[in-house]
């Protein structure tokens, strides 16, 4: 259960939309890049409904038999153990699968009955179908074009979900997630917001990822915490994103112009 409500500061509807999803027993799909805030938003909504939150991170190793369960062996028996998946099922509670297109293609396999009017698991190792708690329900969160395309969702699971899109901030709004977040003073959240928005603009440099709030939030809590603004800057945001040394530098370079 999460417990404490987390800082969230919404920038759409997007709690209306959780809601509505809830209520009609609808997948939830997060789309946006990394540290715009969807697994952050996803517990929110969990403390704002009281519900029971399970999150998996998926990896490309993430199988149907991680989520499912699997036979351990426990003294001279053998039992059976509910996966994460399962236990949400059963128990009526939130499934989050951060990531979801980096796992294997079974998980894809394993959920689809879960995403239409069926509502249910099938089990093949005990031959049992369960019926989902009407508590029950499954988000999932996904990075678009993320290495050029390498990683995507077919379009017939996309189309089992309802969808919101996660972009970063705009500027102000970003200011105050910073202030709430770190404590830092406001000027120094605009400067770290401004240095953000200029990164995420340089396509030239190539980078794979642009700049998050997350780092930023990283950035000013390492300032806020005494150590210098530009050495926070250089560690939390400029090598987090590159290691070419032509990129660093102009980073560098850039961050030292602005602070």
């Amino acid at each position: 259960m999460v417990t404490e409500a987390p800082y969230y500061h919404q920038t759409y509807q997007e709690s209306d939309v959780f809601l509505h999803a809830f209520r009609n027993r609808i997948p939830l799909l997060l789309k946006g890049p990394t540290g715009t805030g969807k697994s952050r938003f996803v517990e929110y909504m969990a403390h704002t409904t009281g519900q029971k939150l399970i999150t998996v991170s998926c990896h490309e190793e993430t199988s149907s038999t991680d989520l499912i369960g699997r036979y351990i062996i426990k003294g001279a028996e053998t039992v059976w153990v509910d996966g994460p998946l399962t236990t949400a099922v059963r128990e009526g509670a939130i499934l989050y699968l951060d990531e979801v297109a980096e796992a294997r293609p079974d998980v894809i396999v394993a959920i689809h009955s879960l995403t239409d009017h069926r509502r249910e698991l099938f089990i093949d190792k005990l031959g049992e179908t369960v019926k989902a708690n009407e508590n029950f329900m499954l988000i999932a969160s996904f990075n678009p074009g993320y290495q050029r395309g390498f990683k995507e969702l077919k379009p017939s699971t996309r189309q089992r979900f309802v969808a919101l899109n996660f972009a970063y901030p705009e500027a102000k709004i970003e200011t105050e997630i910073l202030v709430n977040e770190t404590g830092v003073d406001k000027d120094i959240a605009k400067k770290l917001v401004s240095i953000g928005g200029k990164i995420r603009n340089l396509i030239e440099l190539g980078l794979s990822e642009t700049v998050s709030t997350r780092l930023l939030v990283d950035a000013a809590k390492l300032i806020h915490s005494g150590l210098p603004k530009r050495l926070s800057c250089h560690v939390a945001i400029v090598e987090p994103l590159s290691d070419d040394e032509q990129a660093r530098e102009s980073l560098k370079d850039l961050i030292d112009l602005m602070i």
